[in-house]
């Protein structure tokens, strides 16, 4: 009889209790900035939603586009010009992961 291989311990929610992955600042970071990015997508779809007037050209196709470009702005504002709501957010958490808060290699000298 081969052994069943077990997963991690997973809540009744679908939601794993495995909280390893926090305590690298790659993940940190790279969480940081997909909250951004998913920040700026909203604020962009409310600005959107938002209209001033009429469009000339309305269409669902054309919406759909709008949505897919918004979402690729957003990823490129929270990668190379982020409002800073991300990096807020990881020196929140950082402060409650005490082995993220030591430096990683010497200060230049």
């Amino acid at each position: 009889m081969t052994p069943i291989a077990t997963t991690p311990s997973i809540a009744p929610t679908g939601i794993g209790n495995d909280s390893s992955r926090l305590k690298s600042t790659d993940n940190l970071d790279k969480a940081g900035q997909k909250f951004e990015a998913i920040f700026t997508g909203m604020m962009l779809k409310s600005m959107r939603q938002a209209k001033l007037s009429d469009s000339l050209f309305e269409s669902k196709a054309l919406d759909t586009f709008t949505e897919m470009q918004d979402g690729e702005v957003a990823k490129a504002m929270a990668s190379h010009t982020p409002l800073g709501i991300g990096k807020a957010m990881t020196d929140f958490l950082s402060k409650s992961q005490p082995d993220l808060n030591q430096p990683t290699s010497d200060p230049p000298k």
